[in-house]
């Protein structure tokens, strides 16, 4: 059997993680994450990130909204997952009545290029980037803070989800793998997903700046 034969066989759950690896941890490793971690982001940075992930998410969930029947998109489309509200009630938390206006260069960019997406498998693509690590590493994040802050789970509904995580993330896998895309668009999703993670690292790197 040949290497593309195999390929087109290759569960596409797979190919985006190990196809991505590279661009995943690089964004993990950054600065600001480093000291989220470490329990040394301020209140203030803190605020700053949620009012980039503001713009990320409200661009993201308006395109996935508006493609929902695609087939792909309908595959991983779940309201449960949407994390704008969650934001908008934690930036009441750490922002009481402050203006949601922001200069983010990175924060738009992002935002640009989800927006401009029309095609099903990209746009699932930025889907997996976001929710799947919410539901992952997102919520050690959510535990930091809790512990950083003393917070008592005040200000922390981004990181809150009414699914248990390990099944739902296997029965998202699951369904990508259900997709079958071939060869090409499945390079293409990939391809997708190394640049949600780039976006991403360009608006931490914003942050640590």
């Amino acid at each position: 059997m040949s290497s593309t034969t195999v390929s087109q066989f290759r569960r596409l759950s797979a190919a985006m993680k190990d196809g991505s690896a590279a661009e995943h941890s690089a964004a993990e490793g950054t600065t600001f994450i480093s000291e989220l971690f470490a329990g040394r982001v301020t209140a203030e940075g803190y605020s700053n990130y949620l009012l980039r992930l503001r713009v990320v998410y409200a661009a993201l969930e308006h395109a996935i909204r508006v493609h929902r029947h695609d087939p792909m998109v309908a595959a991983v489309y779940d309201p449960a997952l949407e994390r704008l509200p969650a934001i908008e009630a934690d930036l009441e938390f750490w922002l009481p009545g402050a203006s949601r206006e922001l200069h983010s260069p990175a924060a738009t960019a992002y935002s640009e290029r989800v927006g401009a997406l029309a095609w099903g498998g990209s746009l699932v693509a930025h889907h997996y980037t976001r929710y799947l690590g919410d539901l992952s590493g997102g919520r050690g994040i959510g535990k930091v803070l809790d512990r950083s802050f003393d917070l008592g789970g005040r200000g922390l509904a981004f990181y809150e989800f009414p699914m248990r995580p390990k099944p739902y993330k296997d029965d998202y896998r699951a369904r990508l793998d259900a997709l079958c895309p071939d060869l090409d668009a499945t390079d293409r999703i990939v391809e997708e997903v190394k640049v949600a993670f780039g976006l991403n690292h360009a608006l931490l790197d914003e942050l640590a700046a």
